[in-house]
């Protein structure tokens, strides 16, 4: 995309596994095998997958949080991927994260005040503690919060108001990239479409541009401008959100949409049981990861690991075969 702000090319992060053997060398666990994506300013591009598929580590690989082993990671025309601490701390404040619990982490014997103002002790050591005092009330106000909050403790709060906290903590620095790490997934379904919508509203206001990782296709379809679903390390499909909600063209899509709830009991669906656990990205099977488990897998997809290619305007599979008429359940139509 010519206006990306965030560029990702062939990223890999791999980590030492177990040893094999008692004399031998480390096993290596693929957690993120080769992901190439854009994320255009002002967009929300949501990673899904299943527990283990390597959304959350290419998230913080994305932050460098965690070095990458190989890629590039080009922010607003800048490469992130070589720098050192020091070379990286001029970009720290304009790119955030949101975490996933907000209960650990939030420090339990620290006020509100200084939790939402931590970032600011070190991107703006200069301001004066009023100064800092009324940026954080300024924020709490932001995101649905009162400026007396500041002086109340993490235990004061519901689940709801602590990830408001943590959305406010990641936004003091007025970053322009924000990674959401299944930042709803620890709150009850009610609570999860205040803190959603919050999110929405938030990313008008402000500009913000969206990294968002999820396992609930419910919420992304509602969030989100893109979708790119993972698998073992590996993207196997993106596209817009309704392009992929109503017309998937990788088969673990297809059943990833298969459970998703439907709201008429008597829509017509077809629910896609998978076979197995997701194979260990310590052993992947040869050829597509995926065909393991897929019911439309053939000889050929042993063989050849299929790319990510465009097979529609912005539509991206990474599957060998172009014969499938998979199904969209949501939608109950045939893709």
């Amino acid at each position: 995309m010519s206006d990306s702000l965030l560029a990702v090319r062939d990223l890999r992060k791999y980590f030492p596994g177990p040893r094999q053997g008692i004399l031998g060398k480390h096993a290596t666990l693929k957690a993120v095998d080769g992901v190439s994506f854009d994320l255009a300013r002002g967009e929300v591009l949501s990673l899904v997958g299943e527990s283990g598929s390597g959304k959350s580590t290419v998230g913080r690989t994305v932050l460098r949080l965690d070095k990458p082993t190989d890629g590039s990671i080009r922010f607003d025309g800048q490469e992130l991927a070589g720098l050192d601490d020091r070379g990286l701390r001029p970009f720290r404040r304009r790119m955030q994260l949101v975490f996933q619990d907000p209960y650990s982490s939030l420090n339990p014997k620290m006020r509100v005040e200084d939790i939402v103002g931590a970032p600011l002790e070190i991107h703006e050591p200069s301001l004066s503690r009023d100064a800092r005092r009324q940026k954080v009330e300024d924020m709490l106000g932001l995101v649905g919060l009162l400026p007396s909050h500041a002086e109340r403790y993490p235990h004061q709060f519901s689940g709801g108001q602590r990830q408001r906290l943590g959305i406010a903590r990641a936004l003091i620095t007025h970053p322009e990239l924000v990674v959401a790490d299944e930042p709803v997934s620890a709150l009850d379904v009610s609570v999860q479409a205040q803190v959603v919508t919050l999110m929405l509203a938030l990313r008008r206001q402000l500009g913000l541009t969206i990294l968002f990782i999820s396992h609930d296709l419910a919420v992304v379809g509602y969030l989100s401008d893109r979708v790119a679903v993972m698998y073992l390390g590996r993207l196997v499909e993106l596209a817009p959100t309704r392009a992929l909600f109503t017309s998937p063209r990788h088969p673990y899509t297809e059943a990833l949409l298969s459970a998703m709830p439907v709201p008429d009991p008597d829509a017509p669906r077809r629910r896609i049981t998978l076979a197995g656990d997701m194979p260990s990205p310590l052993d992947p099977p040869s050829g597509c990861a995926f065909r393991s488990r897929c019911r439309y897998a053939e000889a050929a997809c042993a063989a050849t690991r299929p790319e990510l290619r465009e097979v529609a305007p912005g539509h991206f599979k990474a599957c060998l075969r172009d014969d499938l008429s998979l199904i969209a359940p949501s939608m109950g139509v045939a893709a």
